[in-house]
């Protein structure tokens, strides 16, 4: 059995693609640093049939982020499918112009160190396998960098080029990488960004494996 392991859960996006991917067989490992909402989410997913596990660990951690996924690898499965998806912290998004080099580090550990650890450790088991999915999702400060928030749209863009780099580098070995850029907040209920509809959007990214970058709303420029 194999499993789906979903760096940055929580009670919305997380939960919801938990839900898609438990639907389709999957054993569910969830990794955040709250160790009680991880313990919300299992038994909430328990209560649905799901086998799921959560795992403590911050993504700025790359040691610790490491372990946690080699031990969703060992309880549940060879880790199939990796999604990368905390949410940025609001100290990350200063004005350009006030944003020193060591205001830097927190976004680059993020989304830059966090996304490599955790593929460094997943990879092999995919390899392995002969098969595999490695989802980053993004704001749209990936795309359109914005001059309010410079630590996230230099990250974002650093972030965006290693999975380019890896959906290049991988795709002859059956391990598909791609991007879903979520524009603005996920709101429950709207029409393309209710966490219901964009799980269902990374569930076929996984399962049609074309292209990297996808988009789940209508940029703001």
């Amino acid at each position: 059995m194999s499993s789906v392991a979903i760096v940055g859960a929580g009670p919305g996006l997380g939960a919801a693609v938990a839900r898609r991917f438990g639907r389709e067989g999957y054993a569910v490992a969830l990794v955040a640093r709250d160790g009680g909402r991880l313990g919300v989410l299992t038994r909430e997913l328990a209560g649905l049939g799901i086998d799921a596990r959560g795992y403590s660990a911050d993504v700025r951690d790359p040691a610790a982020l490491a372990a946690a996924l080699a031990r969703a690898g060992e309880e549940l499965g060879t880790v199939e499918v990796l999604q990368y998806s905390p949410v940025p912290q609001a100290d990350f998004m200063r004005p350009v112009l006030e944003t020193t080099h060591a205001d830097l580090l927190g976004p680059v550990e993020f989304s830059v160190y966090g996304p490599v650890a955790a593929v460094q450790q997943v990879l092999p088991g995919m390899r392995e396998l002969g098969r595999g999915t490695i989802l980053f999702v993004n704001g749209g400060t990936a795309v359109i960098p914005h001059p309010d928030r410079a630590g996230t749209s230099i990250a974002f863009a650093a972030e965006s080029a290693y999975g380019h780099l890896l959906h290049d580098r991988l795709a002859g070995e059956g391990i598909h990488v791609g991007q879903l850029v979520i524009p603005g907040a996920i709101v429950t209920g709207h029409e393309r960004k209710d966490p219901a509809v964009l799980a269902e959007t990374l569930w076929a990214m996984h399962r049609d494996r074309h292209g990297f970058r996808h988009y789940a709303d209508d940029l703001e420029s």
